[in-house]
């Protein structure tokens, strides 16, 4: 049986009558799999690796090597177990899809043999974005749970998988900790190998060829599951009346003033979704570049350098047609966006910063609450409504003011997106409304009910505050800011999004693919890390605190610990964050927390995070506390 490409694209799905690692003895593959399994991160947040058989994370070959075969293998037979034992069922429905990424065919076709062999029903929709496959996967009466490969924004060799029950989400981190030990158990058996081969030499060509062929229903499926859900998402609600109320307000809008967005797909797989559709649906004038699957144009991280060619782009449509004033960059699995504006304040294009995007987000998302009734206040301004935000610990403290300004209340847990859903759910079931969450330091948002970040849920938001605006005695969403911020003078009729983005609290934050926010550490125990900075950092604390507090107003220090979906304050013993977050706290003398400083080790990549957090406009202040810290931890790396 001839290789099976696929309909609409005519890229590679897969060759049925391969069989993955039949021709690998234990004694060939002994070696490069031990090397293959150093270098692979398992988190909850995905496992990955670079899975380019160079070794070089910027290398688009699309072959894996036979260590990677054997990962790939045994990720799909360590997981069709636990999905068994969580469903009950002996033969469950497994959804797998893929980002953009040259590898991603081989580590897919891999996995859905081993799946086959394993009695496993599969759909695969082949190169589907996040957000649509995990939209997908929330229909409990059809399917039991998804496989997704990607590596998000790490460069184009990389990639990795990610896995999910029917929930809209990634596994929660204690359900991801138990699939690891399986993994790890199972990869290092005797006669592990033997066993792969044959699974995999149980199953026919036949039942290969009949999944990929019906690759395309899957995606349409999928597509027309995501479209409904997005809906749902960015409106607050199932009823399509109440949908049809808020999009009248966009739609009149869009058609008296005109909208344009520029999207540059880089490539991703967002390239197959619902964007252009739903977006020219609202009344929107579109305009896309690099719109081909894998058409991977730039760096994949939709950060800095990133969003220039877009910026440049929707500069010259705006030159054409002034409507142009938003463009948005997603990564390679499309589950996060930044954004790129108009700025009539500087007659430019201007690239927006992640912790921007998450903070215009909030308010979008606060002011909805508001103005559909959902947050709702008492005479004197206080919040009738039990209502939070969840955010993971670099989050920048502008989102505090936000909330502050609403009358809601923050909620931080540790970097990863599982922890911030999880730590949401946990909140709902205190009695809080938790519409908004999200990781600003990555930029994106999680809009409820959704369990994942979307861009088109941060363009809906955007739109929304952009469009509902004020009708007789009825606040617009921007209006309704100003007015709770103690801004009502800044509003005006004739807002734009600049206008927007200047009302927001002023804070000068790192950016977290800023080269100066990455460090190479050689300490392996974190947490023996963390307990040498303690002793640095009281040290360098005395040597600085008079000059701290007459140049910047810092009088003192609080240490916070973030793990998992915790948070704890006035930390004691550094070393108690272990391979979690570590934020110190600076406050002023009327007891206001005005910055911080921040660490820790990814999860998903080799490398050591650090941040600062800077209320104001001072730049000079952020550097200065960002070099004092990376100081303070090389320091203490040594």
């Amino acid at each position: 049986m001839a290789p099976i490409r696929h309909p609409d694209t005519g890229l590679l799905l897969g060759d049925p009558d391969f069989i993955p690692l039949q021709s690998i003895s234990e004694q060939t593959i002994h070696g490069e799999l031990e090397a293959a399994l150093e270098r692979l991160i398992l988190s909850a947040s995905g496992w990955r690796t670079v899975f380019a058989p160079s070794g070089n994370e910027e290398d688009n070959d699309s072959s894996i090597s036979s260590a990677h075969y054997i990962i790939a293998a045994t990720a799909g037979l360590v997981f069709s177990d636990y999905i068994k034992t969580k469903s009950g069922k002996k033969n469950p429905v497994l959804l797998v899809g893929q980002d953009s990424r040259p590898t991603g065919t081989a580590i897919a076709d891999t996995i859905i043999k081993i799946l086959l062999a394993t009695g496993c029903e599969v759909r695969y929709a082949f190169i589907i974005s996040a957000p649509e496959i995990m939209a997908y996967s929330r229909q409990a009466e059809l399917i039991d749970g998804f496989v997704y490969i990607s590596a998000s924004h790490n460069p184009i060799g990389h990639n990795g998988i990610k896995f999910g029950l029917n929930d809209g989400g990634v596994l929660p981190a204690s359900e991801a900790k138990l699939l690891i030990e399986a993994f790890q158990a199972a990869i290092r058996r005797k006669e592990h190998l033997s066993l792969l081969q044959n699974q995999l030499r149980s199953i026919t060509s036949r039942q290969v060829a009949q999944v990929y062929e019906n690759t395309r229903n899957i995606k349409r499926e999928a597509y027309s599951a995501y479209l409904l859900f997005s809906h749902e998402v960015i409106t607050g609600h199932q009823d399509r009346e109440q949908q049809n109320r808020i999009y009248s307000y966009i739609e009149e809008t869009t058609k008296q003033q005109g909208l344009g967005i520029l999207i540059d797909f880089n490539g991703s797989a967002r390239t197959t979704s619902i964007d252009r559709n739903f977006l020219e649906t609202l009344g929107c004038t579109v305009e896309t570049m690099n719109d081909k699957p894998r058409q991977i144009a730039h760096r994949i991280v939709p950060e800095g350098e990133s969003l220039e060619p877009c910026r440049q782009k929707l500069e010259e449509l705006h030159q054409k047609n002034p409507a142009f004033v938003l463009g948005y960059v997603p990564d390679c699995d499309g589950d996060r966006g930044n954004l790129v504006i108009w700025d009539e304040s500087i007659q430019a294009g201007r690239s927006l910063e992640a912790q921007e995007v998450f903070a215009l987000c909030c308010v979008a998302e606060l002011a909805h609450m508001v103005f559909t009734g959902e947050l709702r206040y008492d005479k004197k301004g206080n919040a009738i409504d039990k209502v939070a935000v969840a955010i993971n610990d670099p989050t920048s403290m502008r989102i505090d003011r936000i909330a502050q300004a609403f009358d809601v209340s923050v909620f931080r847990a540790e970097v990863g997106e599982a922890n911030v859903v999880g730590l949401a759910r946990r909140l709902r079931q205190q009695g809080y409304k938790v519409r908004i969450l999200g990781e600003g330091a990555a930029g994106g948002n999680i809009t409820h009910p959704s369990s994942v970040r979307d861009p088109i849920d941060t363009i809906g938001a955007i739109l929304k505050l952009l469009t509902i605006r004020s009708h007789h005695d009825t606040m617009g969403l921007f209006e309704l800011w100003c007015e709770l911020s103690g801004q009502a003078e800044a509003y005006r009729d004739d807002f734009t999004l600049s206008t927007i983005i200047n009302t927001l609290p002023s804070f000068v934050t790192t950016s977290a693919y800023a080269p100066e926010a990455v460090l190479k550490i050689k300490t392996n125990d974190h947490a023996l890390l963390k307990e040498r900075f303690e002793s640095v950092f009281h040290r360098e604390w005395e040597l600085r605190k008079k000059e701290l507090a007459s140049r910047y107003g810092i009088v003192e220090w609080e240490a916070l610990a973030y793990n998992g979906m915790d948070e704890r304050r006035n930390v004691q013993h550094f070393r108690e964050a272990g391979r979690g977050g570590l934020k110190i706290l600076f406050r002023n003398q009327q007891n206001l927390e005005i910055a911080y400083i921040w660490m820790r080790g990814s999860g998903t990549e080799p490398v050591f995070r650090v941040m600062a957090d800077v209320a104001g406009k001072d730049n000079r202040m952020e550097r200065d506390l960002l070099a004092w810290l990376r100081q303070m931890v090389e320091t203490a790396d040594t």
